[in-house]
């Protein structure tokens, strides 16, 4: 054994001879007064080790032969290597661009969700296209994830996320194309007012610009597919990327930043786009009736966000492009880690695939055979309802909830509660890292955490308003109409339209879905906003005059709810995110070691795909069916389709929003639960062989031969 050993130390310190003249010759060549070398000393390393590598063949067995190692090379745009930027060929500068990146994908993927929704509710789409139109994004990632991760792990890294950035930038453009293109868009609206008026004359069935309407649906499907296929590059190459170089108990932290960029910038486009939101109070569709003069800026606006979001984007292409294959200091990092024994020992065999689609399929047999890892990849995929329904359902609840508007709503769910899923990755990386947790620690804290998510879900529930009254709706005009119609003698002669939604609140405290509903004859508008007078539906309630001595009848927007609550919601909500997303970072972390190094980024290729069809592509469709299902009253009158939904029942939106969440949750610790239990059980089995490294005893092998 002594004889074995010793001749295992000379070979693994073979790639530091090799290195120590080329690091003379480096620093010969700083010495020299010129800044630009045109030849990169990288090539020459590169040459050297193979080489090196040729001399050993006889000795080495190709299963054990790494000749990506030592790819540490200069920092430089191609050929150009710049001596003075080389200090900058460290992890914490790449992660500053590579953070700046993911952050501008967040506010495109925000900005997307927010267009898409103003879309759908302004052109009445089909219930297909409703559906289909958010899933391109997800589907193309879940089509190109496990052969950007095979392949792309086996090259070049940093120029995967290079590119990456290019089609970030790229896929904004195609966000903005249809926005900057139609110049000519005209608002659906042709009515100053909807007030009661006999001889009026409403279009109910309103057309939108056919142009547009396609324009908008090619332009988001193309964008929504290059932004997928980029996604697999940084989620996926970008983590393994990290965790290549920086030490096994670093790593959580910078996932975890890289994990909150992403949160940041997603909740970051919330806040930006909240103004182009038109109110679910006060509209009449996606553009409101009193804004219907501005729809060339709202036009303008969009299409402003989504090109400087690929601005940003595309000023990170040449920093990136500079980095090597592995930035300084990861040869040492790696031989580190080669000391530590694998948790698994003899269980995990470390072999070297081939780039051949036989040996794709081949090494995916071999993790699907890996039952720790399907059941954490169900476990992530069950964990990340949480924000999928925070994204999706939580601004439409807070609006409808507390009685505010769209525009409001949103900036709540942007800068109050979505920063918490930011906070929880990055706490989370902090964490597990500081700690030094073990794997069976890291499922521990992803049960524990998961838990205290659920016990605080259990409290939302009881936060909620008592609904206001809506006339024709949830009440019934006094007693003169019947629930779930609008119509009443009183407004009758109107000739209203439920195309048009502008709730007013009367002087008996009773909402009204427009002042045509209202029986209002007349408006004006005053210092402090709109009056509505000769209201024939209103007959109760206090009056009081305006400046001219006219009773004013009703104003706009929803009556009060004297709910006050929505502090007590918020902080509740914010302790349910930060408490799920905090497994995020660790359940990664878990998958990363429960794989042999060569397998980590198709093992994360694999885990997005069960994301995607177990997650990200149903927890969409899911919502927006829990959505549809609690509406009161919807738009009927649209030639054949689905019309928008203007009131939703509160407490029906509670129970499932907390209840999808809370299943999920519960289905995520059985599944960490059961990998816990497998990972007991192997690693026993295997105790014996924990504390020999698998890659000396294969070198010790055919050293002894």
């Amino acid at each position: 054994m002594p004889d074995a050993l010793a001749e295992v130390e000379p070979k693994a310190a073979q790639p530091q001879v090799a290195e120590n003249p080329l690091e003379t010759e480096q620093a010969k060549r700083k010495k020299k007064p010129k800044l630009m070398k045109i030849f990169p000393t990288s090539l020459i390393k590169f040459h050297t080790f193979q080489n090196k590598e040729k001399g050993q063949a006889g000795a080495t067995s190709p299963i054990t032969k790494k000749p990506k190692e030592n790819l540490e090379g200069p920092c430089g745009l191609g050929c150009i290597v710049i001596s003075r930027c080389q200090r900058f060929n460290k992890l914490h500068c790449f992660l500053v661009f590579y953070g700046l990146l993911i952050t501008s994908q967040g506010i495109v993927f925000g900005l997307k969700e927010l267009s898409i929704d103003t879309f759908e509710e302004g052109n009445h789409l089909k219930d297909v296209e409703d559906l289909l139109l958010p899933l391109p994004y997800d589907i193309s990632s879940f089509l190109v994830a496990v052969f950007i991760a095979y392949y792309g792990g086996k090259g070049n890294i940093p120029r995967w996320v290079t590119f990456a950035s290019f089609l970030v930038g790229f896929g904004s453009l195609l966000f903005a194309y249809p926005y900057f293109t139609e110049g000519d868009f005209k608002a659906n609206v042709d009515i100053e007012e909807d007030i009661c008026q006999e001889m009026k004359t409403v279009q109910a069935c309103r057309k939108t610009v056919p142009s547009f309407h396609v324009k908008y649906f090619v332009s988001f499907i193309l964008g929504q597919t290059v932004q997928g296929v980029a996604a697999m590059i940084l989620y996926i190459l970008g983590i393994v990327f990290i965790d290549n170089s920086v030490a096994i108990h670093s790593a959580g932290i910078y996932i975890g930043i890289m994990e909150a960029s992403f949160v940041f910038g997603y909740s970051l486009s919330y806040g930006i786009a909240a103004p182009l939101l038109k109110g679910t109070k006060n509209r009449t569709s996606a553009i409101s009736v009193e804004d219907s003069y501005d729809i060339q800026s709202w036009l303008q606006h969009w299409w402003i966000y989504f090109g400087m979001v690929s601005l940003i984007a595309w000023s990170t292409l040449i920093p990136l492009s500079c980095f090597p294959h592995s930035v300084q200091g990861t040869a040492k990092i790696k031989a580190e880690k080669l000391k530590q024994p694998h948790p698994f020992g003899g269980q995990i065999k470390d072999k070297e695939f081939e780039t051949s689609i036989k040996d794709l399929f081949a090494t995916i047999w071999v993790l699907l055979k890996n039952p720790i890892l399907i059941c954490l990849a169900l476990a992530k995929a069950s964990g990340s309802f949480v924000f999928i329904g925070a994204s999706e359902y939580l601004p439409l609840y807070i609006e409808n909830q507390f009685s505010l508007t769209r525009s409001i709503a949103t900036k709540i769910a942007g800068f109050v509660l979505l920063p918490a899923g930011g906070l929880g990755e990055l706490l989370g990386g902090i964490i597990v890292s500081t700690l030094h947790m073990s794997c069976k620690a890291l499922m521990r804290f992803i049960m524990v955490t998961s838990a205290v998510s659920l016990m605080f879900f259990g409290f939302v529930i009881f936060i909620n308003c008592a609904p206001v009254p809506l006339a024709g709706i949830n009440e019934d005009y006094s007693g003169t109409g019947q629930l779930g119609n609008l119509t009443a003698p009183c407004n009758s002669h109107c000739r209203c339209s439920s195309s048009f939604y502008s709730v007013i609140c009367g002087r008996d405290n009773i909402g009204y879905f427009s002042p045509c509903f209202a029986g209002c004859t007349l408006f004006k508008t005053l210092n402090d906003g709109k009056a509505y007078y000769n209201c024939s539906c209103i007959q109760e309630g206090l009056t009081t005059s305006d400046e001219q001595g006219d009773f004013i009848d009703a104003r706009p927007g929803a009556c009060n709810t004297k709910c006050y609550k929505l502090p007590l919601f918020i902080a509740f909500i914010f302790s349910t995110i930060l408490f799920s997303v905090l497994s995020n970072t660790p359940c990664t972390l878990t998958i990363l070691r429960i794989v042999s190094d060569n397998q980590r980024s198709l093992a994360l290729g694999l885990t997005y795909v069960i994301l995607r069809i177990f997650a990200t592509i149903p927890g969409p469709i899911l919502f927006k069916l829990a959505r549809d299902s609690s509406c009161l009253f919807r738009e009927t009158e649209h030639c054949k389709r689905k019309g928008n939904c203007w009131s939703y029942d509160k407490k029906k939106m509670a129970y499932l929003m907390v209840g999808i969440c809370s299943v999920c949750k519960v289905f995520a610790i059985f599944f960490t639960a059961i990998a816990y239990c497998l990972y007991k059980y192997i690693s026993k089995r295997d105790g014996d062989s924990l504390h020999i490294p698998v890659k000396s005893l294969k070198v010790k092998k055919k050293g002894k031969k």
